[in-house]
Order: C-alpha cells, then structure tokens, then sequence
C-alpha cells in the first residue's frame, strides 16, 4: 500500500441509529494547523457496536499524528445512502464511507466513488485473494475493485435447544431443508385456545430485510433472484421466485407455523428471546446479540434448503469519495487501510458476530482462541461456499420496494402470490427501464 506522509485533519462520519458526533484530537505536534476536512465513516450499526466504533476510531487516533478522526453516527444502510448522496451532490463528499454493499453499484454509476485499485501498489487480485471469494462480487462492477469488504454476514438458522428437547427434536440436528423446516415448526407451535403462544419459526418481513431473506429461499429452490451481471433485470416473477414466497405463505396460512403479521428483524429477536417463537432466521449480524442475551440453550445451522443450498452474502463495505483533494485523498486510503486491516476485521467480528471478510483475520491467535470458544461462529464460515452475490441493481432500494410490498401482502393474506409478484414484477421494469434505455437495454 502507498506511503501516506500529509499531515491532514478528518471528520469521519459514521452512520447509525440517532446522530451523535464525538471530536477526537490525539498527538498533533503544537503549532500543527490541523486541516479539517469531511470525512464519512458510514456503518448501520448501533447500541454497544457505535461504543466499540468509537473506542477503534479513538485508538487510531492515539496510534499516530497524521490523521484526526472525528466519528459521527446517523442511521441506517438505506438512510446513509440518503445522507451521503446529499453530501456529494452539495458538493461536499465525505472522504470515506462505510456503506450497504448492495449499492455499490449506485455510486459507480453516478461516478461518486474511486476505484481501490488506484490506492494499491499490487494487482487487485493479489489483493482480493485475503477475502472470502463470496464477497468480491458486490465490492466490485465490471470486474474493477470499488470497494473494501468490512462487515459481512449471510442469513443463518438459529433454534432454541430447550424447545426441541420439549418436543422431542434433537437440537444437534437441525432441519435441513424445507420439508425438515415445516415438520419441526408443527410440532414446536403452542397455543390456547385459538390463539398461538409459540411460534415455529418467525421471519423479519419488514423492509428490505425480508428481501433478502426471501432471495436466500429462491435460490435455494434452485432459481435467481436478480442478474448479477447486469444490474437493469430482476426475476420477481419467475417460477422459483414464485415457488418460495408460495412456501412463505403456505408457513403462515397453511401450516401456521409463522404469525400473519410484519415483523422487523429487532421484534423477530425479541420474540426468540421470549420464548415466542422457537426458531427464527436472521442475520449472522445478530450473533453477538444472541450470545449475549439468550437466557437458555440455542443452536445455529444453515438456512434449510429446498433443491440446493444457497444464501445472499449482505453486510457493508469501505468505499473512498471522488472530489477530494490530494492530501485528503491519501489520508482517507490510510484509514482505510487500517479499519480494514485483518487485526482490526477480526477484533469487529468477534464483537458483531460478522463474519471478518479477510481470511487472515482467522490466523491470528486470538481469532482462534474465539472461534474455539464460540464454535457457533464457524457456521457462518462453512456456510461461504453457498454465498451468492447479494440482490443489487441500478437504484436498488427503490427496485425493491415493490418486492417488499408483494411479500408484505401476501403474508397478511391481501393478495395472492402470482398477484403480488406479477404488480412487483412491473413496477421494478418501469423503475428499471431508464438505466435500460441509457444502456441499450430494449425492453418492448
């Protein structure tokens, strides 16, 4: 990596749940003008994670004189994508972002972001053989480096150990596809009366969470959800798209194994811990959560399959800002460089429970340590050959609110599968029929 020697001054925002700013000065020899210039820290995450941010961001401070960090925290991915678009088209972009790995491509597109391969001094794929080959594709378009994997996840299967011994399930071995799925869910569901206590299972069907969630099923019946070599095509009303969200509904209206309403990822965690319902699939983003505040014995296993196994990669990335100026170019690379360095990827998964996208942070001693201690962890790793890119278009949040919407729909019985997904279907063609036009794409 390139020698940094500018003396320079960042703001670094990064993006969370309400916006904080917390200004950190360490080691500037006096009579140093220390510059000021913006630079975004972007991440979607929260509580004890903004801490941990924060303590990584002070140590790096501490750790040299070049460079002032200052973190500031804001919201979500879909809100720091808001945020940081506004910064750039005010004509102030942020130095450096960390954001949704799903939108890359965007900021390619509107020619926002550098390539990573013009900060290097070796070729990019020497530089990409450290990472998990299941998270080139969304840091990458076209086949050039855009981006940094930082934080990654898949979705994972967790179970509540306690409920399936109640039942007579064995916890040690988990459904493994759709047919194991809906037996346990049968016999795990407790009610009075006609009203559910315990759940099967629950999904977190709010926002674009269910989104993936749901790309993760299509795969797994044997389809794709989107193109991943061209972001102007979704496949919203293929037929394995269609066969998946039929098995979504068939949980919640035929078997009853999900309730019939919205959940969001943070209520779907809620209720596992309350003993609501007793398995649920989420993010492996949530593990730490999970370790941290489970009050009995829980197991982790792969997202059951119908044809084949198959999961989205997710999580966010590093992406450095066009526009800047020499020095503060360099200096966002050098921070870069350093969050996204294997000690510093390995110290945030075993905090997160994301998975390190660098291969190395699991060389180091107390990577091992963890994983040892925590074998829980070590599925999200074996779950990696399965990875496929996650769903990723031109303007993606906007193409896929219509998915969001059809899945929402049927899953409180307003429409019918082939309905929902034949309206989403074309709202996203008209959402992509400009970037279509503008590439040569005809579509009649």
């Amino acid at each position: 990596m390139k020698n940094l020697k500018n003396k320079v001054s960042i703001i670094v925002g990064i993006t969370l749940g309400v916006f904080i700013s917390v200004s950190l000065l360490v080691g500037v020899p006096q009579g140093f003008a220390a510059e000021k210039i913006n630079y975004y820290f972007a991440t979607s995450v929260q509580g004890p994670l903004a801490r941990k941010m924060g303590q990584m961001v002070d140590r790096y401070n501490k750790s040299q004189n070049e460079v002032k960090v200052v973190a500031s925290y804001t919201g979500s991915y879909a809100e720091t994508k808001i945020k940081v678009s506004a910064a750039v088209k005010a004509g102030n972009p942020p130095a450096i972002s960390m954001m949704s790995a799903n939108m890359i491509h965007e900021f390619v597109e509107e020619d926002q972001i550098e390539a990573i391969g013009d900060f290097l001094d070796i070729p990019e794929a020497e530089f990409l053989n450290d990472f998990w080959p299941g998270v080139h594709a969304n840091a990458s378009v076209n086949g050039k480096l855009y981006a940094i994997p930082f934080q990654n996840s898949t979705p994972i299967l967790y179970v509540n150990a306690d409920h399936f011994r109640e039942v007579g399930l064995d916890p040690d071995n988990l459904p493994e596809n759709w047919e194991e799925l809906v037996a346990a869910g049968k016999k795990l569901i407790k009610k009075d009366g006609d009203e559910t206590t315990r759940y099967g299972l629950m999904l977190p069907l709010a926002s674009s969470y269910g989104n993936w969630i749901l790309q993760a099923f299509v795969m797994s019946n044997g389809g794709q959800y989107f193109n991943a070599e061209y972001p102007g095509e979704v496949y919203y009303s293929s037929p394995t798209t269609r066969g998946a969200l039929q098995f979504w509904s068939d949980l919640v209206h035929k078997y009853g194994i999900m309730p019939k309403s919205i959940t969001s990822a943070g209520q779907v965690s809620t209720n596992f811990f309350a003993g609501r319902t007793s398995m649920m699939i989420v993010s492996t983003g949530a593990l730490t959560n999970v370790r941290n505040n489970v009050k009995f014995d829980y197991r982790v296993g792969f997202v059951p399959r119908n044809v084949r196994n198959a999961v989205p990669v997710g999580g966010a990335s590093m992406i450095i800002f066009k526009g800047l100026k020499p020095n503060q170019r360099a200096a966002a690379w050098k921070f870069a460089s350093w969050i996204t360095a294997p000690k510093q990827l390995a110290e945030w998964s075993r905090t997160s429970g994301y998975f390190s996208p660098r291969k190395s942070s699991y060389d180091l001693p107390e990577m091992k340590e963890f994983m040892k201690a925590h074998p829980d962890a070590s599925v999200a790793l074996n779950q990696l050959k399965y990875t496929h890119p996650w769903y990723s278009t031109y303007n993606t949040e906007a193409v896929g609110r219509p998915m969001t919407n059809a899945i929402q729909s049927v899953i409180l019985g307003k429409q019918s599968v082939g309905e929902a997904l034949t309206i989403a279907q074309e709202k996203a063609d008209k959402l992509l029929k400009p970037y279509n036009k503008s590439h040569g794409y005809v579509q009649e």
